[in-house]
């Protein structure tokens, strides 16, 4: 059975990383190599999780540097996969964002 998280973007993110069992929840996918997907302000989750560290992602410009200051590799791109995570920038460039879910997915079966 496949499991993935998908972080869906907004301002949502803000709130819900203040949510521990969303943290949690985030780790958990992390830490068994399940895929963990977010876009645009969605980033703040992982980076509240902890577990963006080391990890070349993208975002919205907006959080760049608290994706920097996490010790994320940020790059300006529409999709970016870095082992079990995909990251995407904003609502322009989700069909990237989907492909890349697929893609890990599809590679995982």
């Amino acid at each position: 059975m496949l499991q993935l998280l998908i972080i869906s973007g907004g301002f949502a993110p803000d709130k819900l990383r203040r949510i521990s069992k969303v943290l949690e929840l985030t780790k958990q996918f992390h830490h068994s190599k399940k895929l963990v997907a977010h876009i645009c302000h969605a980033g703040w989750i992982p980076i509240s999780a902890g577990i963006i560290k080391g990890f070349k992602c993208t975002s919205t410009p907006g959080i760049k540097d608290d994706l920097i200051n996490a010790g994320a590799q940020w790059v300006d791109e529409p999709l970016v996969i870095d082992r079990n995570m995909v990251s995407s920038r904003r609502p322009d460039d989700l069909h990237f964002f989907c492909e890349g879910i697929v893609k890990v997915l599809l590679s995982n079966l």
